[in-house]
């Protein structure tokens, strides 16, 4: 049995990645601001934080084996109206939550000799309209995950999931009508959304030994749209 992290584990690629890792008989500790959806899920306990703002986390093992943080945001206009607090908004919940749960149990996740999974978007490596704010924040992200993997090998292993759009909570209003998911799709090489249960096996395989040997990558999982051109 193995000690694993999801913050954000309530909802969406979050949620889907809890329900691998508890059905594996590990314990999970879910970080979010609100526990829902895992009530029902063996070995599966819930912190109450806003990765936001400053915070502690009590009661997790003095070995952590994995840490996803699925948390973050999908905040999209002309980059003229994004206001400083927009900017900020993002890069609070994208950059700094995860600085703040890493450093918090930097000693457990080297005494288990951790795997973390952090995400980020396509625009980071495509440029896209109305991206402007999260594609920046998304960008620290990936430059947090390969100086944490540098500085902390061999304890530690960091790596990124680049997505494109999933059909997550997250991504309701992008995906709201049929209208909107024909649109979408049609911009994918391989004509579709993606979904949570696709990037919560990817985000498991990284976390798990099977990945021992991958470190420091950004890995597009994002229907062909970052490198093929069809």
């Amino acid at each position: 049995m193995k000690n694993y992290i999801v913050v954000g584990g309530t909802s969406g690629i979050g949620l889907e990645l809890t329900k691998k890792l508890s059905n594996e008989g590990n314990n999970v500790y879910v970080i979010s601001r609100e526990s829902k959806n895992i009530d029902d899920l063996e070995n599966v306990f819930h912190l109450s934080v806003d990765v936001t703002k400053p915070f502690e986390t009590t009661g997790l093992p003095e070995e952590i084996h994995g840490l996803a943080y699925c948390a973050g945001s999908i905040n999209l206009k002309p980059f003229h109206r994004f206001s400083d607090e927009d900017f900020e908004s993002d890069f609070q919940v994208n950059v700094m939550g995860a600085v703040r749960i890493v450093r918090e149990n930097i000693k457990a996740l080297k005494a288990g000799n951790a795997s973390l999974v952090f995400f980020s978007t396509v625009a980071v490596s495509q440029g896209m309209s109305f991206h402007a704010s999260v594609a920046a924040a998304k960008g620290g992200v990936e430059g947090l995950a390969k100086s944490i993997a540098a500085e902390y090998a061999p304890k530690i292993r960091a790596n990124v999931i680049a997505p494109s759009l999933t059909d997550t909570p997250m991504a309701d209003k992008l995906l709201s009508n049929d209208k909107k998911r024909e649109a979408s799709s049609e911009r994918h090489p391989l004509k579709r959304v993606g979904n949570a249960e696709e990037l919560a096996s990817i985000a498991h395989f990284l976390l798990s030994e099977k990945s021992g040997w991958i470190t420091g990558q950004v890995l597009g999982v994002d229907g062909g749209m970052s490198a093929l051109r069809p």
